[in-house]
């Protein structure tokens, strides 16, 4: 049997798997609340995983590796910058939110939030959000679609649209019939093979490149600045590195997880199997780079033909390929877990966000959920029509969206949870000027000079602050709203 029949068998095997998950998820969905939410059911460490999960994409095993292989390790500054910003996220923004949304009128969404929360100007708020939402979410989605493409590419050298084609639709297929319990319990399953999987490559390609001074040799005589943080690193580009971290504060797809877990205690638990699971991934994807380099120095004959394979190749090298076809599983599990959760999103603006407001819609919940599901086929038929030219590196379209979430709703989210004080046209002021920076930022040269975000993100904040101090009007159910989920955090910190 050739190692192309194992690795597709491999890979055959999670599909199917995924899809199986999908339909247990579907028998257990009856409402909006459970296709959206999950019915606020999750364990602390489905929770933690499908966050990590939905979270690192394909930029965990193709775009950081990638960079790391091309630039050394000043690229590990956008890691450093994310784990700092992950932690800072579960413990600041992880339990408030859980209990305020659930105060705040069962909000499961995170524009229903803000209009619940804020009590005016809310409607248009809601809808500007879930098209802030759309918008960006439909390039995010695209950036996975090309990652499932190249993959196909990389791995089994189909043409990049067929590869592109059959990702899309086992991901489609699972998120549209199972919703939010599919693409949580999908994801947890996803984040252990990508955990062991960037734990195994580096683990054992230490030992084919000759141990740990051998590897860090060859990796000098390619060029020494490459083993360096600083060598070739620039004050702008590390600020811009480590501002990722800034974007945790806004991604929907992640911290609608924290709405999820079953009570604000179980959010200490999750955050330490979180963080724990997120830095043991970031370290390994990172040594899987440097061992591409040092082996590529040592084998001039073989030949890499991407460097955002680096992970895929390694795996075909070092093992079996019924095991290699396992690494190509991670791989696809990191692509199709943030598509899943990102479809899921989006497709919640649409129906809950905008369709209901905007129609002014009393439809019944199986209707909704029919919606929903609608909402997903659509986005993604729309997400593969950018992703069937690809003209970007996975990075940087994963870098665009994360900053267009990062500094609209970043700020927004921090002072709604904090600040009794935010108003509904503060908000809005702020979420509009922080999305528009970073469009207009990142479509200049200014964008390689500093990160989009740091600028969407300052902005914003100053503009909610200043207009809300300017509109501010004390209101008795916002107050009430604000104590009682005070109180529920004190409680159950105990």
């Amino acid at each position: 049997m050739s190692g192309d029949i194992y690795q597709l068998i491999a890979i055959i095997i999670y599909m199917i798997g995924m899809l199986l998950i999908g339909w247990y998820a579907y028998k257990r969905t009856s409402n909006l609340s459970d296709y959206m939410l999950g019915g606020r059911s999750l364990g602390p460490a489905v929770t933690a995983l499908s966050a990590g999960a939905s979270d690192m994409s394909g930029w965990l095993l193709m775009g950081l590796p990638g960079a790391v292989y091309v630039s050394g390790l000043v690229e590990v500054w956008i890691a450093i910058g994310l784990t700092v910003g992950a932690y800072l996220n579960w413990v600041f923004v992880a339990p408030r939110l859980r209990a305020y949304t659930q105060v705040s009128n069962d909000s499961i969404t995170i524009p229903s939030f803000l209009d619940n929360r804020l009590k005016e100007n809310s409607r248009i708020l809601r809808i500007v959000s879930g098209i802030i939402i759309l918008v960006y979410f439909t390039f995010y989605v695209s950036s996975g679609m090309v990652a499932g493409g190249v993959f196909f590419q990389s791995s089994f050298g189909l043409d990049y649209h067929t590869g592109l084609i059959l990702c899309s639709a086992v991901v489609i297929a699972y998120t549209l019939f199972g919703g939010f319990l599919a693409v949580s319990y999908t994801d947890f399953v996803q984040g252990l093979i990508m955990f062991l999987a960037l734990i195994l490559v580096p683990v054992f390609g230490i030992f084919i490149t000759g141990g740990p001074a051998e590897t860090f040799e060859s990796i000098r005589q390619v060029d020494p600045n490459l083993l360096s943080f600083f060598a070739t690193a620039t004050a702008a580009g590390v600020i811009s590195s480590l501002a990722w971290g800034l974007g945790y504060f806004g991604q929907p797809h992640i911290i609608v997880r924290f709405m999820a877990i079953k009570s604000v205690k179980e959010t200490k638990s999750a955050r330490r199997i979180g963080i724990g699971w997120m830095a043991l991934s970031l370290i390994g994807a990172t040594f899987t780079a440097l061992i591409g380099i040092a082996y590529f120095q040592q084998n001039p004959g073989a030949s890499l033909t991407d460097p955002e394979a680096i992970f895929i190749d390694l795996g075909q090298i070092i093992f079996h390929p019924f095991i290699a076809g396992i690494m190509l599983a991670a791989v696809l599990a990191a692509i199709m877990s943030t598509i899943s959760s990102q479809l899921l999103v989006t497709s919640s603006a649409l129906v809950e966000d905008i369709y209901k407001d905007v129609f002014n819609s009393k439809a019944t919940e199986q209707r909704y959920v029919s919606l929903g599901r609608l909402s997903v086929l659509v986005v993604a038929i729309v997400a593969m029509i950018f992703a069937w030219q690809q003209n970007d590196t996975i990075l940087g379209l994963v870098a665009f969206a994360w900053a267009g979430f990062g500094a609209s709703f970043g700020p927004i989210i921090l002072l709604s949870i904090y600040w009794r004080k935010i108003t509904g046209i503060g908000a809005l002021s702020g979420m509009v000027v922080g999305a528009i920076t970073v469009f207009v930022w990142g479509n200049t040269e200014l964008s390689g000079v500093l990160y989009e975000i740091v600028p969407g993100f300052v902005l914003n904040l100053i503009i909610t602050v200043v207009v809300s101090l300017m509109t501010y009007k004390p209101n008795a159910e916002v107050d009430r709203e604000f104590d009682e989920t005070l109180k529920i955090i004190e409680n159950e910190s105990k």
